[in-house]
């Protein structure tokens, strides 16, 4: 696999020992400890967190997280608890975002992310799964499933980034600069207020939200984040065979929702079912109610 883009922390021994204390403070925030796992793959090392991965259930979740996030967002307030403790859960972090992974990426119109989700397939043994990713991660699922469809069993979008362009009004624009062009957490908090969260229905408890925002700070100032941004995969979509479910916040203000909806319906031919959630903005991973709908789903794929 030609590697594209390389990333990588400005001083990599302090900024990973800073990660690694803030995953012991989400670990004692949650009360509990991810398993490790450390995947030599096309793109270098990837690090997966685990939960629950020891269980004799055929019932498996590989997750894929958005840009500029790790995976380990899923679980803020313990949101992974809606799986219960009988689903095998893997929390991929992907290579070239801000995380314990390498820096490498492929061409991200290429399937060079669906070769390297199978390569980690392969490394942890998983013979089927079902898989779930967020905007970017939405993109990871989709080349995984044009990659080696008989091998998953159902692929679930939150406000995916691979069916429609970037949203590029005013309101989104300024939200998502601000933070980039002034990484203080003042504006980190303006975006995720304005952008990512959508108060009081949607939210997170004061101790996972700054936890979010330390990360957030911490990524823009720390990580050199040099990787492609996810695109509008179009009639690329058409090829995916693998039964496919649509998850969108009403208030998504990156990809609305409207035009998700409409261009999945349009290029995926094998989508199952659409839900939306209403006053939910862009995080919908963090969402708890959004994922116990996977759950639900998943249920049928025993």
């Amino acid at each position: 696999m030609n590697i594209f883009k390389q990333s990588y922390f400005k001083d990599i021994p302090t900024d990973k020992q800073w990660f690694e204390r803030w995953v012991h403070s989400l670990e004692t925030a949650n009360g509990r400890t991810y398993q490790r796992f450390t995947v030599n793959t096309s793109l270098g090392k990837t690090h997966v967190w685990g939960l629950h991965t020891d269980s004799n259930t055929k019932d498996t979740l590989v997750i894929f997280p958005g840009a500029r996030t790790t995976s380990l967002f899923w679980d803020l307030d313990r949101a992974l608890d809606s799986f219960g403790t009988t689903h095998k859960i893997y929390l991929v972090e992907t290579n070239g975002l801000p995380n314990l992974s390498d820096g490498n990426t492929p061409d991200i119109h290429s399937l060079g992310f669906g070769e390297w989700a199978l390569e980690l397939f392969n490394a942890l043994s998983i013979d089927k799964a079902c898989i779930a990713g967020a905007s970017f991660g939405g993109l990871i699922c989709m080349k995984a499933c044009l990659v080696f469809p008989g091998r998953i069993k159902a692929a679930f979008l939150l406000n995916p980034g691979c069916v429609q362009p970037f949203s590029m009004s005013l309101k989104n624009l300024y939200y998502n600069l601000l933070p980039i062009i002034s990484p203080k957490e003042k504006n980190v908090r303006a975006f995720l207020d304005n952008a990512i969260f959508c108060k009081p229905h949607q939210k997170l408890s004061p101790t996972a939200e700054q936890l979010l925002i330390d990360y957030e700070v911490f990524a823009l100032t720390r990580y050199k984040d040099n990787t492609q941004k996810p695109y509008n995969m179009a009639v690329e979509l058409q090829g995916v065979t693998v039964p496919t479910y649509l998850i969108e916040g009403d208030k998504d203000l990156l990809f609305p929702y409207e035009t998700s909806i409409k261009n999945a319906r349009l290029h995926i031919k094998s989508l199952k079912d659409v839900k939306v959630f209403e006053n939910v903005a862009h995080g919908i991973e963090t969402y708890a109610p959004a994922l116990g709908y996977v759950a639900s789903k998943m249920g049928e794929y025993v």
